[in-house]
């Protein structure tokens, strides 16, 4: 999918989400038809790919999300995998449904650095019932070089708010 260069920051009021399917939300912020979250203002990062179960995010790594040991923080990995993964799931829900992370777990495989380049978070639905999903995501680099990978649960429910 073809991405805009324009994104906005912010969120998606709880009415405005129920009238569109997953997928919808999901192809809004790859398209900058509808805002990223701020967190991905402050890490870096953009969804750049949605599909049906599929969802892919790219950040390039800097000097702002090193650790000390001077590699890049865990935490950075975990977010994108969370991300990828939550937003995978989200992908297939319909209207007036939501999605939130039960339990998460990641593998951090090989080193990420600032020279590392341009990584690729990619969430891929495993399975999706009424209630529970489960996704696998991994993070590439340029190479297609498994840098972490991750698994999560995810509780589907009813939306709320209004």
């Amino acid at each position: 999918m073809t991405q805009t260069t324009s994104k906005t920051y912010g969120t998606v009021s709880a009415d405005r989400q129920k009238k569109m399917s997953g997928l919808e939300f999901v192809q809004g912020l790859v398209h900058g038809t509808l805002p990223l979250n701020t967190i991905a203002r402050t890490l870096g990062y953009d969804v750049t790919e949605a599909d049906n179960g599929r969802v892919v995010i790219t950040a390039e790594p800097n000097d702002t999300h090193l650790n000390p040991a001077g590699t890049v923080h865990g935490g950075l990995t975990a977010t994108l995998l969370d991300s990828c993964m939550g937003l995978a799931i989200q992908s297939t829900l319909e209207k007036g449904v939501g999605q939130t992370t039960v339990e998460f777990k990641i593998s951090l495989l090989r080193p990420i650095t600032t020279e590392t380049g341009v990584i690729k978070a990619e969430g891929t639905v495993l399975s999706r019932g009424r209630r529970v999903g489960k996704v696998e995501g991994r993070i590439t680099d340029a190479s297609g070089r498994l840098l972490a990978h991750g698994t999560t649960t995810c509780l589907i429910f009813q939306s709320w708010g209004g």
